[in-house]
Formats: C-alpha cells, sequence, structure tokens
C-alpha cells in the first residue's frame, strides 16, 4: 500500500493453477514507479503448466524492467510484446494488462492486452448516468507475441477516491463454461461490494471463490485475479505495508 494525496492504494491477488497442472501459467508483479505510484503486471501464457509459466514470466519480468525504468506504460506493453514475438518467432501468445497509479501524471492507467473485459467501479459515476457506478473496458484487444503492429488498449482516468479496478484471466472469465454455465464478472462484483466485501482482498477472494465453485473446484484453467482500489485517507497512518500468502 502507499498514500497519495489523501487516498491510500490498496491492492490484492488472488490466483490458483489449472486443476491437475503442476504450475500456473499466470504471472502477477507488482513495482513501485519511479517517479511514484505503483503498478501491477499480470501476463497469461499461453496453454497452461511450466511452458505458459516461462511465457508470462518473461512477458512480465520485460514489463516490470521497463516500468521500473521510467517508462510509460504504452511503451512497456509494445516492448514486451516484441520482446516475446521476436524470440518466439511470432508463435506464441500471452494476454497482458498492467494497472497502473502514476503519481509523476496523478493519473489512474489501464493498459490491456487482453478479450478480458476491466471493470472499474466508483459510486459517484452512478450520478454522471453510468449505471450502478460501473464501467467495463472491453474494447477488442489482441494478445501480444503474434502480430507485428498489436498495441495495447490504454485507458486513462484522474485518480479519484472509492474508485475500484478489476482485472483478471480467462481462467476467470470462462469459469463453469464446460458446465454450460458462466461467470458473470461484473454482476459479482457489484453483489459483493454491496454486500461489505469491497476491501480489495475480500473481494478478491470472494470471486476467486465463485469462480472455483462453477468450475466445482477443479479449475479449467489458471485463474488470477487483481484489485486495486483508491480509498479515502485521513494521513493519519504513514506506513506503507505488504502481506504476501503463497501455500507450498
Amino acid at each position: 500500500m502507499a498514500l497519495i494525496l489523501g487516498l491510500e492504494i490498496a491492492l490484492a491477488v488472488a490466483k490458483v493453477g489449472k486443476y491437475a497442472s503442476s504450475e500456473s501459467g499466470d504471472t502477477v508483479e507488482v513495482i513501485e514507479r519511479p517517479h511514484g505510484g505503483l503498478s501491477v503486471v499480470m501476463a497469461d501464457g499461453q496453454r497452461s503448466g511450466k511452458s505458459a509459466k516461462r511465457i508470462s514470466n518473461m512477458v512480465v519480468r520485460k514489463a516490470v524492467s521497463l516500468l521500473a525504468d521510467g517508462v510509460r506504460d504504452g511503451a512497456a506493453a509494445r516492448a514486451a510484446h516484441d520482446y516475446l514475438r521476436t524470440h518466439r518467432s511470432g508463435q506464441v501468445s500471452a494476454t497482458l494488462n498492467i494497472v497502473s497509479v502514476d503519481l509523476d501524471t496523478q493519473t489512474l492507467v489501464i493498459s490491456r492486452n487482453s478479450h478480458c473485459p476491466t471493470i472499474l467501479v466508483n459510486p459517484a459515476w452512478a450520478a454522471a448516468d453510468m449505471p450502478n457506478g460501473v464501467r467495463c473496458l472491453d474494447d477488442p484487444s489482441e494478445p501480444i507475441g503474434i502480430y507485428a503492429r498489436t498495441r495495447p488498449v490504454i485507458v486513462e482516468l484522474p485518480l479519484e477516491a472509492n474508485t475500484t479496478v478489476v482485472a483478471f484471466t480467462d481462467g476467470v472469465w470462462s469459469a463453469g463454461e464446460r458446465y454450460g454455465r458462466r461467470l458473470d464478472v461484473t454482476a459479482a462484483v457489484l453483489r459483493l461490494m454491496r454486500a461489505g466485501h469491497g476491501h480489495p482482498q475480500a473481494l478478491a477472494d470472494r470471486l476467486l471463490d465463485e469462480a472455483l465453485a462453477l468450475d466445482e473446484g477443479r479449475p479449467a484453467d489458471d485463474m488470477s485475479l487483481v484489485v486495486l482500489a483508491l480509498l479515502p485517507h485521513d494521513r493519519g497512518d504513514e506506513v506503507r505495508r505488504m502481506t504476501v500468502s503463497v501455500p507450498v
């Protein structure tokens, strides 16, 4: 967590690997930005298991190293695409999401190279004719690594208290599909937040629980969720904290 302009950045990740797979093919990393703020980078490598993990690790390492050097999000995403395409001869793809709180520009930056939407929620937006205060970022977007001119789809918004961002990989998006049902992620986010589960870790955990339940506890694909929230902060506590829990 970090403190900015009377705001607190709260970030949570919840992820699980494909059932009976030796390793999750998704990779998620968090980096502090050199001019202030932080970025979370999430990649889902093609296929699953160790081969997918190598791909997603390669993509995330490239993006994170560039962000740490002060490269802008869009350029970092493009470079990760070029790197993967070059090293795997355009034969391997990955999805890539970057969610950033950029204190240099005072903006929330969301970069997508994924068919999965990213969901934004802010109750204040409901008054601006945005149903339920929800914005679904679902413009068509290509995965990286295959086509020469692939670019990220980027949305940049001013930092605003009570904004929540939910990004996820396609294991969550397609949960339950093999049983003839699908998780409505947007509806689930709203329902859980209204039930008092709006803090990022609670929201991420419960969304993952619902996705797992639809796959009857045996996920058909790697599942990863990132939830980032901008919360009001009274400046009383200036301590930065991070908690990690990884079963081994």
